[in-house]
């Protein structure tokens, strides 16, 4: 009976933020800003790194792959939550749903951990600086790299399968933006503490793992910097890790409240807006924070800009 319900089911409603019109064109048009930035400032990161050999190094290497982790998270949400606040049916096929938890889930948890990876090469350029080259050689960078993409993406093949055999019955309204994996959770017709156990397993695993990394980096860097004896030395040593810092503050806080007690977790309201905090913000910020607190990048953005003015007053003339 309850694999018959089950397999019935061949849509999701998505209930999303609003149902009063004039709310979701107004959110429509922030959103669809927002997202057109998104893509922009992520894109105009990824080029300056290819197009600057200055910037062809572990730390812009695995910049470059957090501005494609960026920009494919809010694709794999926000377009889809821009059609549905035009939409009077804002109904999502069941396979469409299957593949947006796939790609959003995945594509968190290589942020993650690939934050984790930047903080190790953080720790090697404050604490070892004159062995970082032959530490941070480009084949641990690569493999480093892999990692991230692989223990996301298994993750998220495990979470979603095991998500989408739960028995959904009759139930289909999804109370959220996006087919989020709490909230696919909730439709189930049956009990999932193992689900819940499932999640908080994965997510110690690839949120507080990476995170504890991440401390005991800093830990280390702090400790080096203090060590130092002039204020320029201090300074500087803190400036390489200051926009890498700021990024782990912004992505990890409230994922691991949202994920580490699935059943104790925020409201369904503050789950919507923690999405949409992961999806629309935190990507259009990290490239502005890389580009305003790093003088290599801001460096980059000078002598680009000063080649596309000297190349435009050759064509004047």
């Amino acid at each position: 009976m309850g694999t018959d319900n089950q397999t019935w089911v061949r849509e999701f409603i998505l209930l999303g933020l609003s149902s009063d019109w004039d709310t979701q064109v107004s959110l429509f048009v922030l959103f669809s800003i927002t997202y057109l930035l998104t893509v922009l400032g992520n894109f105009l990161i990824v080029l300056l790194i290819r197009l600057d050999s200055r910037l062809h190094t572990p730390m812009y290497f695995f910049l470059t792959n957090l501005s494609v982790v960026d920009v494919s998270y809010a694709t794999s949400i926000v377009p889809q939550m821009l059609v549905h606040l035009l939409a009077e049916q804002k109904a999502i096929p069941r396979v469409s749903c299957v593949a947006q938890l796939f790609f959003s889930l995945g594509l968190g948890g290589i942020e993650f951990v690939l934050l984790s990876v930047m903080a190790y090469d953080r720790y090697v350029a404050v604490c070892d600086p004159l062995r970082y080259s032959v530490i941070m050689h480009g084949g641990l960078c690569t493999r480093l790299a892999a990692t991230s993409w692989a223990s996301g993406s298994v993750n998220s093949l495990m979470q979603t399968a095991i998500t989408f055999q739960l028995p959904m019955c009759t139930n289909k309204c999804i109370d959220h933006i996006s087919c989020e994996l709490l909230a696919v959770v909730r439709l189930a017709c049956v009990d999932t503490s193992s689900n819940e156990i499932a999640i908080m397993v994965s997510s110690i695993v690839l949120l507080m793992t990476p995170f504890c990394l991440v401390l005991l980096s800093y830990v280390q860097i702090i400790s080096s910097i203090l060590k130092i004896q002039s204020t320029e030395g201090r300074k500087k040593a803190f400036q390489t890790c200051a926009s890498h810092l700021t990024v782990v503050v912004l992505c990890y806080g409230m994922a691991i409240v949202t994920y580490i007690q699935p059943r104790s977790g925020p409201s369904v309201l503050q789950g919507k807006l923690i999405s949409l905090f992961y999806a629309i913000l935190t990507p259009m910020l990290n490239p502005m924070i890389y580009s305003v607190r790093n003088k290599e990048v801001k460096g980059a953005w000078q002598k680009l800009l000063g080649k596309l003015s000297g190349f435009t007053s050759k064509l004047a003339i």
